[in-house]
This record gives structure tokens, C-alpha cells and sequence, in this order.
């Protein structure tokens, strides 16, 4: 059987009193989106550069590939996306890229990559002279250029317009068909819902939950609407039925839980009416990947 993509188990990694990652465990498979997703400082950016062998750990087991990350026979076999950095700053977009894929033996030709990700017409441009999103989309082509096994994409549509968020989007679906298996960094929650196959959710370095995004988010509906913050739920509940659910996150949005049949959408309506208020944006929809990341890491900006 051939050996996960990676696989990290009981990962600890500290600086000074402070634990980057704390027993940190997930597997990721060829062919597969695995997304890493946690807010900032939660430990993914350590564990991601373990897994890419620039840190070492302090404790635990990680294989890439069937190897420790750490084996240079690995580096043709992963392609890395760095957020920044890594190019020199006169070089030329095509000339870079073409460099890059001279290191591999059976690259993708970089004219017809460049072609992809709309960079054909900025390929004599110095890289200090590109846009960001040009910059990152170079980021992007440099990281699978050489047809890599596994790929790391660290937030690979930051800053970029619609267009190249979605041709980003179909090559990353194009490299899971090819069997790669994608590792996903992102703060874009749509973006890890529609990519991920498996999505693991970090804090404090540890995983606070996996799964597929649809076992995440489960199958229940919510009625969302907006009105005046501070309406009195406990009256609202007192209307509805024993099971059903309503909070106030963040002011002003409201959501109901429970079992959204006909009856309890008129009841909520007609509750509204009586109370004068006037509700906006009024729709029945499942619960998303970004409100069960909320709800699990809390809502609170972070230093």
C-alpha cells in the first residue's frame, strides 16, 4: 500500500514557554485537498514548515512521503508556495520559472503554465516590478512546475482578483485529479469548503477537529436574518419550539436552529411584526465551514 502523503503524529514544537504545535496530529493522502486552517498564531505555519523541512521538531513523528522531511531526495518530489520571498527580485517572471523547472526532470513547460495563470504578458517583467497578485501567481507556478507529488500552498489566493482566484482554484482541482496530494493554508473559509476533501482545524497547537467539511458542518439548516441589535430572544423562543435555538452573533445578525419546518418561519415572521421589527436579509441556508470555525476558535481577534 503506498505510504500517506504525510502523516504527523504527537508533533511538539516550543519556543522558549510557548507551544507552536502541542501534540498535533493529521494525515493527509495522495489525491486528496487536505486544508489547514486555524487563526493566527494557532500553529500552522510551524507545522507546515516541519512538514516542508525547514524546523525540526522537538517531539513526535513526521513522514512526508514515506521519508523525514528532512531527506533530500524529497526535494524533487514537493513543490512549496511561500506567502513572500524566495525570488530574486531582478529576475524576469519567465525566466524564473523556466529556471525553476530546468532543476526537474519532466516539468510542465512554464510557457503554457504562464499562459494559465495570466502571466504571459508580464513574463519580461522583473519580479519587483509585478503586481501582488502577480507575484503570488508566480508563487503558485514555481510550486508545481516540476510536477510535484505533494504540493504546500500557503494562502495561494491572497490578494488576488476573482479571475485568478478562480484559475488558482482549477489548478489546484487539476492537481488533486493528477493524484497530488494539496496541502491548503488559507483564512478563506468558502475556499477551504469548496477545495478540501479533509479539513483540519488547529488551536493552540492542537487539532480541535477534522473531517470532511460536509461531517464538519453536518446537515442542518439555520434561518439567518438581520435587524436592530438587542431583540429579546427568550420572548422570541417562548414561541417556538422546545428544541429551537436563537442567538444574537454578532449584533444585529440573528440565527435560528431547530427544525425549520413552514410553521416556525411564519411564527418567527409574525413574531417580528407584532414587535415592529424589520427584518433584512431573511434566508433558510446550512451551516457553513466559516460558523463552525467560529464557533470552535471563538471570535475574538487575536494579537
Amino acid at each position: 500500500m503506498e505510504p500517506l502523503a504525510v502523516a504527523v503524529n504527537g508533533l511538539v514544537k516550543r519556543y522558549g514557554m510557548t507551544a507552536a504545535a502541542d501534540g498535533l496530529s493529521f494525515e493527509a493522502r495522495s489525491g486528496e485537498v487536505t486544508a489547514l486552517l486555524g487563526p493566527n498564531g494557532a500553529g500552522k505555519t510551524t507545522t507546515v514548515e516541519i512538514c516542508e523541512g525547514y524546523r525540526r521538531a522537538d517531539a513526535g513523528s513526521v513522514r512526508v512521503l514515506g521519508r523525514d522531511p528532512h531527506d533530500p531526495e524529497l526535494r524533487t518530489r514537493i513543490g512549496v508556495m511561500l506567502q513572500s520571498g524566495g525570488v530574486p527580485t531582478h529576475a524576469r517572471a519567465g525566466e524564473f520559472l523556466r529556471l525553476i523547472a530546468s532543476f526537474y526532470a519532466t516539468p510542465l513547460d512554464p510557457a503554457a503554465l504562464l499562459e494559465r495563470l495570466g502571466l504571459t504578458a508580464s513574463a519580461r517583467t522583473s519580479y519587483r516590478r509585478l503586481s501582488g497578485g502577480q507575484q503570488q501567481r508566480l508563487a503558485l507556478a514555481a510550486a508545481v512546475v516540476g510536477r510535484p507529488e505533494l504540493v504546500f500552498l500557503d494562502e495561494p489566493t491572497a490578494g488576488l482578483d476573482p479571475q485568478a482566484r478562480h484559475a488558482t482554484w482549477e489548478l489546484v482541482e487539476d492537481l488533486k485529479a493528477a493524484g497530488v496530494a494539496v496541502i491548503l493554508t488559507t483564512h478563506h473559509m468558502d475556499e477551504a469548503e469548496r477545495l478540501a476533501d479533509e479539513v483540519v482545524i488547529v488551536d493552540h497547537g492542537s487539532v480541535i477537529a477534522s473531517g470532511p467539511p460536509s461531517s464538519l458542518t453536518g446537515a442542518e439548516r439555520q434561518l439567518r436574518f438581520r435587524a436592530r441589535p438587542g431583540l429579546g430572544l427568550d420572548e422570541l423562543l417562548s414561541a417556538l419550539p422546545p428544541a429551537t435555538i436563537a442567538k444574537e452573533s454578532p449584533a444585529g445578525h440573528y440565527v435560528i436552529e431547530g427544525d425549520l419546518v413552514p410553521e416556525l418561519l411564519a411564527t418567527v415572521t409574525a413574531w417580528c411584526a407584532s414587535n415592529g421589527v424589520m427584518t433584512e436579509d431573511l434566508r433558510i441556508e446550512r451551516r457553513t465551514l466559516e460558523d463552525v470555525f467560529l464557533e470552535l476558535t471563538g471570535r475574538e481577534l487575536r494579537s
